[in-house]
C-alpha cells in the first residue's frame, strides 16, 4: 500500500496515514463521541492497522492543522464465506466539522484504496439505533447487504447441564 496523502482543495481537508502523534487526538475524539475512554482498545487498533501495511488503513482527516476525523479498515478475504471485501470497522468526525464533507472524503478514499487493492464490495456493520451512522453510509449508496448479523445476551441465556 501506497502513502496516503491527499488534499482537498476545495474543503481544505488532508487525508493521511495516522501517525504516531496522531494517537492521543484519536482516542480522545473517541471518548467525546462515544462517551467512553477506551485508550488500550485504541492502542491496539493503531498498532494494527497503522502504517503502510497491505490492504490495513488507519487514516486521518486533517483540516487547518487539526484532527478533524478518522477511519479505520482492513480487506478481509472470505469473511463469512463471501469473496474479500473492504470492511469500515470505524468511522468518526469531530462534531464541529460534521456536514463539511469530512466523513464522505475519508470514506471515498478508503474507498480508493480497497479498490486499487482488487476487491469490488465495502461492508461495514452498525447499531441499528444509530440513525446518523446509518444515514450518513445509506448517503453513500451503502444498503443492507446478504449477511445478517445474529447475537445472544449471555446473561439472559439459560445454561443447560
Amino acid at each position: 500500500m501506497a502513502n496516503i496523502n491527499e488534499f482537498h482543495e476545495e474543503s481544505g481537508i488532508t487525508v493521511r496515514n495516522a501517525c504516531d502523534g496522531d494517537l492521543l487526538r484519536i482516542i480522545a475524539l473517541d471518548g467525546q463521541i462515544s462517551g467512553i475512554n477506551k485508550q488500550e482498545y485504541w492502542q491496539e487498533s493503531f498498532r494494527r492497522f497503522s502504517g503502510t501495511k497491505d490492504g490495513r488503513h488507519f487514516l486521518v482527516a486533517e483540516k487547518d492543522g487539526h484532527i478533524a476525523g478518522f477511519i479505520v479498515g482492513e480487506i478481509r478475504a472470505w469473511e463469512f464465506g463471501s469473496p474479500p471485501g473492504g470492511w469500515v470497522f470505524s468511522l468518526t468526525v469531530d462534531p464541529d466539522t460534521r456536514l463539511g464533507g469530512v466523513a464522505t472524503i475519508m470514506f471515498d478514499t478508503i474507498c480508493r484504496c480497497f479498490k486499487q487493492a482488487g476487491v469490488d464490495k465495502v461492508h461495514t456493520m452498525i447499531d441499528r439505533s444509530n440513525i446518523t451512522v446509518m444515514s450518513f453510509f445509506r448517503s453513500q449508496g451503502m444498503m443492507a447487504g446478504s449477511s445478517i448479523p445474529l447475537e445472544i445476551d449471555l446473561s439472559e441465556r439459560e445454561e443447560s447441564s
